[in-house]
Parts: C-alpha cells; structure tokens; sequence
C-alpha cells in the first residue's frame, strides 16, 4: 500500500512535534535530534559518541520522556554481568518452579550509558535483542516489544578501563553521531538556565508507543525508485573497494539506509525519495560500520573522509519529469 500526500503531510508534523519536544532540552542541535527520531521511526539504535559534558545522556532521556512508555537506564561499568542487562531465572520454592524476572532491557527506550565500560561478555548481550528484538535466557525466548530502541554513548577520548565495541555490535547501530559544543548564543543560554540541572525532566510525554508504531510502519511504505536503490547500493560497494577501507559497509548497512532514508523522505512532507535522501543520511548511518586500514588511519584518514569521496565519486541517477 502507497502512502498517500495527506498521510504524508500528517507524519511530518509529528515528526516536527517530537523533535521540537525533545529540542527544549537539548537546544541548538536540531539536526542531531533529526537524527536521533528517525532512527526511532525506523525501527533503529543510535550510537552517541562525543566528549564528556555535551548532553548524551539528556539527550537520550528527552527522548525517552517524549514517549509515552517506558524506559530505563543502564550505567555499563566493568563488573556488569549479562544478566544484569537481560536478566534472570530465578527458582520459586513457593511455586516450586522458575520464574523469569526481566531485566532493563524490557523497555520501551534503553539508555546503555558509557556501553564501552562494560566487558564484551556484557556487551555481547545485546547483539541478539538489538537485532531480532528477542532476548534468550536459559533457552527460552522474551519479545521486548515494540518500539524498541536503544541508545548508546560513549566517551571517545577517555580509553583507561574501556573496550572497544566490536564491528558486530557498531553494525546494529542505524546511526551513530555527536553532539559537540554549542554555539556562543546557545552556550550563553544554557548558562543564564544553569540552575535547572534536570533540562531533560521538563519534556512531557507527547506520544503514545502504539503512535510510533504506526509512523514505523508508515515510513516503511515510502516509495523508492529502483534508481534510487541502485545509487544506495553503489555507494555502499564503493566503500567496500575503497583503497584506504580494511573493510566496507555490509548488506546490514545497506538495508540500515535504505529504511532510514525512507524515513528522511516521508519526515519532509514527501511520499517517495530521492538520492539527496541518501546523500544526507550517508555518514551518520554508514561511516561507523567502515574499519579504515590502520596505515592510512595512522595517515589521518577517517571513515567520514572514505563516505565522503564515495559521495563525490558516485553519480546520482538523473531526476526524471513526472
């Protein structure tokens, strides 16, 4: 079924809605919640990396607090176990029986603070719920429900105590992105509000987890011409031939951008994309999944500098008259 210009136009005010709620809390970084609320609409995680003290963390909680649903934080540090993330069977003497009591992972949008604290062991307990939206304790098999997002940071420049996410786990991340410093007239602004230390606590919930839902299924019936894909899947081979990439974007990614530009397209008021909805969405959903080879990385060539001249050497396909 095709989505129509009216239904189009009603996901992109709530699109605006759900950014402008979260936007009194983080504010000047429109761009970066953009991102962050398509990747919720298309059935995605996001990755923050950035420096400590730049909003992360209030990020994912505006974002949390926006939906009306649940949600719960997981501060990832070294001793953190699986079943601290998934949680545990448990025998019952009284019911002389197991019983299976859920673990932060049940929620609507989790919050895995500073996830690069955590052992792999911990962080491998993600992969399966992160990608299949199940977790399996003991052999059985727990739906976590829909929505379900999880949002990761990280701290880039602090190293001691940390390891580093696998390519296995950076691949289930639709997008990963940063938030940075803020402008001068942002800055000055959050400083004459110095004293609210909770910004996220004044975003109410706006929207209703079934509301999500249908928006999800919604942009998952945007349009997308078959030029259009081929331009996705040439820019994503292209990356893999690179000369200065160890290893390319996978098929994941691929199918990563192509549900998140669908979601870029209806989020603008259209019913069908355009290369430019690939162009935008490009680094933010492809960059983290390039390993770059250590001797052009030690060069100072970054996977963003790979996306980018992919970009500049692949041709979109021509816009055709209707």
């Amino acid at each position: 079924m095709s989505v129509t210009q009216e239904q189009a136009l009603w996901f992109q005010d709530a699109f605006s809605k759900l950014v402008d709620n979260v936007d009194r809390a983080i504010l000047g970084k429109r761009e970066v919640i953009e991102l962050v609320v398509t990747a919720l609409l298309s059935d995605g995680h996001v990755l923050l990396e950035d420096f400590p003290g730049t909003g992360k963390t209030v990020l994912a909680k505006a974002l949390a607090n926006t939906l009306d649903g649940t949600n719960s934080r997981i501060q990832f540090t070294p001793d953190l176990l699986p079943s601290d993330v998934t949680g545990v069977t448990i025998y019952d003497q009284g019911k002389a029986q197991f019983e299976f009591h859920r673990g932060p992972i049940f929620a609507s949008i989790v919050l895995a603070d500073e996830i690069n604290r955590a052992s792999p062991k911990t962080q491998s307990s993600l992969l399966e719920v992160m990608e299949e939206g199940k977790v399996t304790v003991d052999g059985v098999s727990y739906d976590v429900g829909s929505p379900f997002m999880v949002i990761a940071t990280q701290n880039p420049v602090e190293q001691a105590g940390t390891y580093s996410l696998p390519e296995a786990q950076l691949d289930r991340f639709l997008i990963k992105t940063s938030l940075g410093y803020p402008d001068h007239d942002t800055a000055v602004t959050l400083l004459l509000d110095s004293a609210n230390r909770a910004r996220a606590s004044k975003v109410s919930p706006i929207i209703a987890p079934s509301s999500i839902t249908t928006m999800s299924q919604l942009a998952s019936e945007v349009y997308v011409d078959a030029a259009v894909l081929s331009y996705l899947n040439e820019i994503v081979s292209a990356t893999r031939s690179d000369k200065d990439a160890a290893l390319g974007v996978s098929m994941r990614g691929a199918l990563a951008l192509a549900r998140a530009v669908k979601t870029r397209a209806i989020s603008n008021g259209r019913t069908f994309a355009t290369p430019d909805d690939v162009r935008d969405l490009a680094v933010p959903v492809l960059a983290h999944r390039i390993i770059v080879d250590p001797e052009s990385e030690f060069a100072g060539v970054s996977a963003q500098d790979i996306v980018n001249r992919v970009l500049a050497e692949v041709a979109p396909p021509a816009y055709r008259a209707a």
